[in-house]
């Protein structure tokens, strides 16, 4: 007997990578439309924010190649790019260092998420989030989805959104903040942005709150958003 597999529950051994949309679909026939599906990128880093991106995306949209975008090349990423935006409605938030700091890297995503869902210019009435947690606050009902970039293509689009739009961020930081190397690391603990740091200590940008740079008790960052041009 063939066993079951619940789409938020993915089994180990699937190598099914590619996302399409059944839970769209599933949604829509229930009486739930618009459908958004909500990723972020940039929980990781040392440095940077960590963006949200929310994309509604009907059927038939036309758009080749849409998956997670970290089995994407780079080039392929910001192609797509271009092309979600001319084709889907797109919004995106960040939580800067600073929100990171004051609380934690979970529920600055989350928030992120929450912020982009909150800007799409149509109200969506599911939102489909990448994850085990769905983001408090949204204006409608939400549904986590594990490993969601490589089953659904809403959240796929938002992954990819998500992740080109933080690269942008951070090769446009390289230009604020040089010395550091963030348009070739975007922030990550590589062994040139760890030298780099030592070189010239932390920036704004910084997360004190992450090893190695975790800040003095009582003295988390500043509470903003990073206000950097795509």
């Amino acid at each position: 007997m063939k066993r079951a597999r619940k789409l938020d529950s993915p089994d180990l051994f699937d190598s099914r990578i590619e996302p399409d949309y059944a839970l769209e679909r599933a949604a829509i026939e229930s009486g739930l439309f618009p459908v958004a599906g909500t990723d972020e990128a940039g929980r990781g880093p040392l440095a940077g924010p960590v963006v949200a991106a929310a994309v509604i995306l009907e059927e038939g949209h036309g758009l080749e190649g849409l998956n997670d975008s970290k089995l994407l090349t780079p080039v392929r990423r910001e192609a797509l790019f271009d092309q979600i935006l001319s084709r889907a409605v797109v919004s995106i938030a960040s939580s800067g260092a600073g929100r990171i700091d004051l609380t934690d890297i979970r529920k600055a995503s989350l928030d992120a998420m929450r912020r982009a869902v909150l800007g799409l210019p149509l109200r969506p009435a599911l939102v489909l989030a990448d994850g085990r947690d769905v983001p408090p606050g949204l204006p409608c009902q939400g549904q986590a989805v594990i490993k969601g970039d490589q089953r659904s293509l809403s959240i796929a689009a938002a992954s990819i959104v998500a992740k080109v739009a933080r690269d942008r961020m951070m090769a446009r930081a390289d230009h604020v903040y040089p010395g550091y190397g963030f348009a070739a690391h975007a922030g990550y603990a590589t062994v040139i942005h760890r030298d780099a740091i030592r070189l010239h200590g932390p920036c704004r940008l910084h997360r004190m709150s992450f090893r190695p740079l975790r800040a003095d008790p009582g003295e988390p960052g500043i509470p903003d958003d990073d206000m950097i041009a795509l």
